[in-house]
């Protein structure tokens, strides 16, 4: 079976292949998780490597609907996790409400939503909060999956008696119509919930929605894919909405965007964004056109404010590429806006008037600002001019760098006035460096604060992502619990069919009146009746699996071996006939008639012969 490896090419080719055949995109998703299940698939198919199973899937499209089925595990119940569902009645939803008139729409978003229970649900938690016809005139639910028989299951409404067991009497009789053992939800009610295909990475998500629901779904993606997941759940809650997350998600390094209410019942309430850079994120993610476009408009505003800046400053991309040169810088070193693009390398500014390479990289390594001082140039009048150079990294929203900026300050007049004031300011700069001593220890001391957080940070995430895989073990070990559960009924449904069989069979043979034995083509005794036990005197244990031929009883039975050979030979309707003087088990003399008659097969063929004694 082929590994498990983060790095397998040949499991790469089989997503590529089921993406742009099917549509599926499971690259987001986690790749041990991901890999043990398809592995678990090959086994069942007798495939050995995911080249080999690239090339089934191309001579059996049906083994998709086969993969997908082992890909998205659909393990949930009603009220799953009792507890948080409490808090959603008492609190959550109670607070949703004193939002909200009374004509208000309530808008529920269900994400990957299974075979619909978390969403019926949540329809009758709101049923009983509202009223039924409150519920009907403001409610709307949208139950969302990326599996379509999970879908199709979910939109038929009907749950057998084990699946129910989370809901009360009152419920069961209030919200549901029973018939033949199986539990449908009202028609009425299920209008208003809304089922449909969705997938929560690639298409864009419903928007003012009050409550979302995503129960231990985002575990199966990688860190990079939820965070692009959660920019869209917060694209789509209103600024007082909540988020309900299953028992194995925390989101503790999401705090950006969402804030706890109850972490224990992993409910989360919206953090608005205010910033441009914030909103900016969301619209990249949700791609909403009408606000990107605004958004468009103040990015082109805070341009037009860098170029025209007093300070000569670039941007430089992470990889050294010139990103941004204000007005000021272009005047100073004679750059052109088609050098905008170029790798800094390739300038005359990365080496004159002092070399940034070196400092860029001290620092990305140092991660804090790299000041030069002094730097002598001439400017465009041939005047010479002192410059304080700064390199200051750019961190993203996760403490990655994305580059830097890159600032040229004009100092000359101050280094006039410090050349004027050097020898009253001797004792001022002791000071001063005492001052600069505490500030780098301070800042020493904080970068080692923060290199701790960080650990403990990373800490925390593996513990976390150790939870989630357990969690969808667990989920899988239950998936697989469920279909053995499923094979025990059969095999014993199976069991009971073959005992009757087997029991109205010896009923059958009890009440012949003559002696009854079955041999096979081998003259073995198969079957041996009670009636031949009262003539012959030997019990079913002492005779079955025995050649009838040697059996010690009063009955002649070399006799008998032509006629049941003929039996054998010519089994087509053929019926022998023999009387014989025998003995039974009492000792007395008796005249016994034998019947032979074939043992037929469906294709016509003797199995063995029926021996009648009477």
């Amino acid at each position: 079976m082929t590994a498990n490896s983060e790095n397998n090419p040949a499991f790469d080719a089989l997503l590529d292949y089921v993406h742009t055949s099917r549509g599926f995109d499971f690259t987001g998703y986690k790749r041990s998780s991901l890999m043990r299940r398809v592995n678990r698939r090959l086994q069942m198919i007798n495939v050995s490597t995911f080249s080999d199973y690239i090339d089934y899937l191309e001579v059996h499209p049906d083994e998709f609907r086969q993969l997908f089925n082992t890909l998205l595990i659909n393990v949930t119940a009603f009220f799953r996790d009792p507890s948080a569902w409490n808090t959603l009645r008492t609190e959550i939803v109670p607070a949703i409400l004193s939002t909200k008139s009374d004509h208000d729409m309530i808008r529920v978003w269900s994400a990957g939503c299974a075979s619909g229970e978390e969403a019926y649900s949540m329809a009758i938690l709101l049923a009983e909060l509202l009223g039924v016809e409150a519920f009907q005139e403001r409610v709307k639910i949208y139950a969302t999956d990326l599996d379509d028989e999970a879908l199709a299951e979910a939109r038929q409404a009907t749950y057998s008696q084990q699946k129910v067991e989370g809901l009360s009497d009152t419920q069961l009789e209030q919200f549901f119509e029973q018939k033949e053992g199986l539990y449908t939800f009202r028609k009425d009610l299920r209008r208003l919930v809304i089922f449909g295909r969705h997938d929560l990475i690639q298409d864009a998500p419903i928007s003012k929605v009050d409550l979302l629901l995503c129960r231990n779904t985002l575990m199966y993606f990688n860190a990079e894919t939820q965070s692009r997941i959660l920019a869209r759940f917060h694209f789509a809650l209103r600024n007082n909405g909540y988020l309900f997350l299953g028992k194995a998600e925390m989101l503790l390094t999401h705090s950006n965007m969402f804030s706890p209410v109850q972490l224990k019942g992993r409910i989360f309430s919206k953090v608005p964004r205010t910033n441009v850079r914030d909103r900016l994120l969301i619209m990249a993610q949700t791609g909403n056109e009408d606000a990107a476009d605004h958004l468009s408009d103040q990015l082109r505003l805070r341009e037009a404010a860098f170029d025209i800046s007093p300070v000569a400053r670039i941007v430089l991309e992470q990889d050294g590429t010139l990103a941004m040169a204000n007005q000021r810088v272009r005047a100073l070193f004679g750059l052109a806006q088609r050098d905008v693009g170029r790798p800094l390398q390739d300038l005359e500014l990365s080496y004159r008037p002092v070399e940034l390479r070196s400092c860029i990289e001290e620092a990305y390594e140092k991660r804090r600002t790299v000041s030069l001082s002094e730097v002598a140039w001439q400017n465009s009048r041939g005047e010479p001019v002192f410059l304080e150079v700064q390199v200051t990294p750019i961190f993203a929203s996760d403490n990655t760098i994305l580059g830097a900026s890159i600032s040229f300050l004009d100092v000359t007049r101050f280094q006039r006035l410090q050349a004027e004031l050097e020898h009253s300011n001797q004792e001022l700069e002791m000071a001063y460096e005492e001052l600069q001593s505490t500030n780098e220890e301070l800042e020493t001391t904080n970068e080692e604060l923060q290199s701790t957080n960080e650990e403990l940070e990373t800490t925390n995430e593996e513990l976390q992502s150790t939870n989630e895989e357990l969690e969808t073990m667990n989920e899988e070990l239950q998936s697989a619990n469920e279909e053995l559960q499923t094979v025990n009924d059969e095999l014993q449904r199976s069991s009971d069919d073959l005992n009757h069989s087997n029991a109205f069979l010896e009923c059958v043979f009890t009440s012949l009146k003559g002696g009854v034995v079955v041999v096979n083509p081998d003259f073995q005794v198969q079957i041996w009746n009670q009636k031949a036990q009262d003539l012959w005197g030997l019990r079913p244990e002492e005779v079955v699996g025995q050649n009838f031929l040697n059996l010690d009883i009063g009955l002649p039975v070399e006799q008998l071996r032509q006629p049941i050979r003929n039996c054998l030979a010519l089994a087509d309707g053929n019926v022998a006939e023999v009387t014989l003087e025998a003995v039974n088990r009492k000792g007395r003399n008796i005249t016994c008639r034998v019947t032979c008659t074939p043992l037929m097969r469906s294709d016509n063929q003797a199995q063995g012969v029926i021996v009648i004694m009477e």
